[in-house]
């Protein structure tokens, strides 16, 4: 299956359905009295965790997920139906992030775990809610909200423990294949691995997961080759097993060098990455010129913390995923920079529509014209309809609540002028 870890999608909750307008009608029942329900409250969006979920090619090539409508009220009070939520599986590991204010909606580490990512607008009102002793027989009614709305981008990190890390050929998925079940691409050239592989493996009847991640270029950091798109995937790690050929592709290269590289990569992509926990093993010390290498090597490190094995020849196999456990178990009661960090946004709040409901836009159009917009006008507009006089009513009230008669008067507006305010065209009788 093709590996997409982002997605750009516009998520749409459902609006609410309308209240209803209707009048009890039953022979020998005198003025029933209004009758008409409420509508339905819109479907919301929520995301859900899915366990074997690998990529979010689902989602890649939606342009925008919308919830259903709430059904409109009805006579004899009858509550339109609630619409059914639209549930959206992703892999786990999965960050939603809202394109345009950066915030990040939430995270979704564990299967089955769900979040509401957009709420479902609430339904309007029948006019039999608006009924009271002064006026027994309205007509006022509500309509539906329109639902949460938001461009995200779906961005997909792997969830592992350890992540191999290393520049192409230094024998990655050959280590993963020998320590774990998993069967990743293997061959002698360059960007084998072109998805990140994940693997479990057995220590004394503990496990740990590793994520066999694709091979790193001088220049990923900033955008070049394959590591832009998967140094996002280290950030998961709680450990870094730094892979490195010392046979120096066979005499050809400088082992040192390739190590500064790789450190160069973390250190340009995220400003702590760098300082993540790291073992550095030796690999390919079957070959007769890795000996040297590896001499030459602990002298520019200046520490002899390294691991040598044979992916190939499963050499020292079992020294390494002892020595993995026993870091991770270590790491694992410590509480580090780089988790602080990660887990600040712990506690996320569902994504809602978060309206400036104080904001209100008169404009000049000229000629006697002017135009009212903004959050505030529009919530009223969107709220009550003026397809009956109570409506009319109850929306002028609204918008005098808001000042905006008093603001057209201040800025000029004379009797008569026309009052544009999205799709209704009013004339104004100037009084405030």
């Amino acid at each position: 299956m093709k590996f997409i870890d982002v997605a750009k999608v516009k998520i749409i909750a459902g609006k609410g359905g309308d209240g209803s307008v209707a009048f009890h009608r039953e022979l020998y029942v005198d003025k029933g009295g209004p009758s008409g329900g409420d509508g339905g409250n819109g479907g919301s969006i929520i995301v859900v965790g899915k366990s074997g979920m690998t990529t979010l090619l689902e989602l890649k090539f939606q342009k925008e997920i919308k919830g259903l409508v709430g059904e409109n009220g009805s006579k004899k009070k009858m509550h339109g139906k609630n619409a059914v939520d639209k549930k959206i599986f992703v892999p786990l590991g999965t960050l939603i992030i809202n394109e345009e204010t950066k915030e990040i909606v939430c995270d979704v580490t564990e299967p089955d775990q769900e979040f509401v990512i957009a709420k479902g607008g609430k339904g309007g009102r029948g006019n039999a809610r608006f009924a009271t002793s002064r006026n027994k027989a309205p007509t006022i009614f509500e309509a539906g909200q329109y639902g949460d709305s938001f461009n995200a981008i779906f961005e997909l990190k792997v969830l592992a423990d350890v992540g191999l890390i290393g520049l192409p050929n230094a024998g990655k998925s050959t280590l993963l294949s020998k320590i774990t079940s998993a069967r990743p691409k293997i061959a002698n050239y360059p960007f084998t691995t072109l998805t990140p592989h994940l693997g479990v493996a057995t220590v004394n009847k503990e496990t740990f997961v590793l994520a066999d991640l694709p091979g790193l270029i001088e220049g990923a950091s900033v955008g070049k080759g394959l590591g832009i798109s998967f140094l996002r995937h280290i950030e998961r790690c709680r450990l870094l097993v730094h892979v490195i050929d010392m046979s120096g592709n066979y005499g050809t290269e400088d082992v040192y060098e390739n190590y500064l590289q790789i450190r160069k990569e973390l250190k340009g992509y995220n400003i702590n990455l760098e300082n993540r926990t790291e073992l550095i093993v030796a690999n390919k010390m079957d070959v007769d010129i890795s000996l040297e290498n590896l001499k030459k090597f602990k002298k520019q490190i200046k520490h002899n913390n390294v691991i040598e094995i044979s992916g190939l020849m499963g050499q020292n196999l079992d020294l390494l995923k002892s020595t993995i456990l026993k870091t991770l178990v270590k790491l694992k009661s410590e509480k580090n920079l780089w988790e602080i960090n990660e887990n600040k946004h712990e506690d996320f709040k569902h994504y809602t529509l978060t309206d400036n409901d104080d904001e209100i836009i008169v404009t000049n159009k000229g000629n006697g014209v002017w135009e009212v917009s903004g959050q505030a006008v529009q919530k009223i507009y969107n709220r009550y309809p003026i397809s009956t006089y109570d409506n009319l009513l109850i929306f002028n009230k609204k918008l005098h609540s808001l000042d905006l008669f008093k603001t057209l008067a201040n800025k000029g507006a004379k009797v008569g002028d026309m009052i544009k305010i999205f799709d209704y065209e009013l004339e104004w009788d100037g009084e405030w």
